[in-house]
């Protein structure tokens, strides 16, 4: 086809300049990078394991490390259970034979020491909170570059009821275990048992193993999730949604668990008949693994339905619990008027002995400085150091005036307190002493009011032990408060005089 004449001289049209090219086509794509981020993130303690094996004095080389900690991860999630988590003898112990299959040559001291390190390593022993930080970026609504910590962990300690120390994988854990990251935990158990069911029909025993697995972890997940709300409902019942959230849950839960067992028991049926079907040792052998895998599920549906029935009432029973408990009855120490005040009257040689005694049972255990053999030694054969008598000289400390941020001034706080100095038989309304207040200070009502609320309840015994000899209250009678800035109750308000010879009488007793 050729072009005429008008095409051929017709110009070209000027495109505009491209304008500034946004890194990421929206908030949906930049959310999808950053879970991938989160996942990559999730396995670079794995990949970390190979690389610090170098740093341990041996021949550590020919271990697979981040095969280790895999199924280290793999055990404790399987080990665990609803109420408490893994033990970590059993955890190490079945791991034992893992590792001595990767070099059998070697002592079994250095198989033990192989699968402990690898244990703490995914633990984390030594940081400070034993998790793992990774930085990874996002792009905000302008469209600037911004750095964001992603902390997490792999397995953690957690106590358990009997007051031992169990292990527990997170959820970080299980996604790396199932190649996946914030998946509904719904969503993926269905997907699991579908896949599952098709490949036992097709034969595919060593896929339908694999499968079944991924099912096991995702149910260990739901099961998480549902102890951590009930572990926070026991600490602080208003911590957790109890009105929408936790509800909604516990009914999608109860249907995903009815829905489980009629799949789990088809495909126990179809597994079973594959199993006796079967010619060969292969298929038979993993068969009757798959059945083990099928009724573990079945069981952890069980103990989860349990845990669901009993959701309701546990919530029912630590509302009662955390709103109607009873105050300790036990009094706190007012260390000013029972100890401070009292012993500033005495004379030096009758107060060291009950400050003695205070700081005796107040500092707690002393760790002895010589707690071994050796240590003993070196401390008596090392030589006396030469102290100057005054010791070393202190430096000047550079002292920076605190900036006075407070809303009220001194003179405020002097006018407020004229005001509220009544004498002891002529009490007032908060209303008339507002009104005053207003005429001296608009900013003035604001503090009295805070005053006469805080006499609302007064420090009786503390103003008693500290010596004082008047005492400011406020008293509601149920009279509404008219005022143009406040509302509520319309206090009386009044100073009360202290039992003078009775705190003479307690110093006199105190000395």
């Amino acid at each position: 086809m050729t072009r005429t004449a008008d095409q051929t001289a017709a110009p070209s049209p000027v495109r505009p300049a491209p304008g500034p090219v946004r890194p990421a086509p929206g908030p949906a794509a930049d959310e999808g990078l950053a879970r991938r981020l989160k996942a990559l993130a999730c396995t670079a303690p794995l990949h970390d394991l190979d690389a610090r094996k170098v740093n341990l004095a041996g021949e550590y080389a020919i271990y697979s490390m981040a095969e280790v900690g895999l199924a280290a991860i793999d055990l404790v999630t399987l080990h665990m259970d609803f109420d408490t988590g893994a033990d970590r003898d059993l955890v190490l112990a079945r791991l034992l034979p893992r590792v001595a299959a990767q070099n059998a040559a070697r002592p079994t001291a250095e198989h033990q020491r192989v699968a402990r390190w690898v244990l703490e390593s995914l633990i984390n022993v030594g940081s400070v909170d034993r998790g793992f930080r990774a930085v990874y970026g996002t792009f905000g609504p302008d469209g600037a570059y911004i750095r964001r910590d992603y902390d997490f962990k792999l397995i953690e300690e957690v106590p358990g009821p009997d007051g031992g120390v169990y292990l527990r994988t997170t959820d970080e854990a299980v996604n790396v275990l199932v190649g996946a990251l914030d998946t509904d935990v719904t969503s993926a158990q269905i997907a699991a048992e579908v896949k599952l069911e098709v490949l036992i029909r097709r034969g595919r025993l060593a896929d339908a193993q694999l499968a079944a697995e991924q099912a096991r972890y995702r149910t260990v997940q739901y099961a998480e999730t549902l102890r951590r709300a009930l572990e926070a409902t026991r600490r602080n019942v208003r911590a957790v949604d109890w009105m929408s959230t936790v509800p909604d849950m516990i009914a999608e839960a109860l249907d995903h668990v009815a829905d489980r067992y009629r799949h789990e028991n088809a495909i126990l049926t179809n597994i079973r008949r594959a199993r006796d079907e079967s010619e060969e040792p292969e298929h038979k052998r993993r068969a009757a693994e798959l059945v083990d895998i099928v009724k573990d599920c079945i069981r952890r549906h069980t103990q989860l339905q349990t845990r669901l029935l009993e959701a309701g009432p546990l919530f029912r029973a630590e509302q009662d619990r955390q709103a109607f408990a009873a105050p300790a009855a036990r009094a706190g120490i007012d260390l000013y008027g029972q100890l401070l005040a009292p012993l500033l009257r005495l004379p030096v040689e009758r107060a060291t002995r009950p400050t003695d005694a205070f700081f005796a049972h107040g500092a707690g255990l002393r760790t002895p400085t010589a707690v071994r053999v050796a240590d003993l030694v070196d401390l008596l054969l090392t030589p006396p150091l030469e102290r100057d008598h005054l010791g070393a000289e202190l430096p000047e400390p550079d002292l920076v005036a605190t900036p006075d941020d407070s809303r009220f001034s001194e003179e405020q706080l002097d006018a407020a307190l004229h005001l509220l100095d009544l004498p002891a038989d002529a009490p007032r309304r908060l209303s008339g002493l507002l009104a005053d207040a207003r005429r001296h200070d608009p900013e003035l009502p604001h503090l009295v009011a805070l005053l006469a609320v805080h006499a609302a309840s007064p420090p009786v015994g503390t103003a008693y032990r500290q010596g004082e000899d008047r005492l400011l209250f406020a008293v509601d009678d149920g009279t509404p408060l008219h005022d143009p800035e406040f509302g509520g109750a319309d206090l009386i308000v009044g100073s009360a005089r202290l039992d003078s010879a009775g705190m003479a009488a307690e110093r006199a007793e105190a000395g």
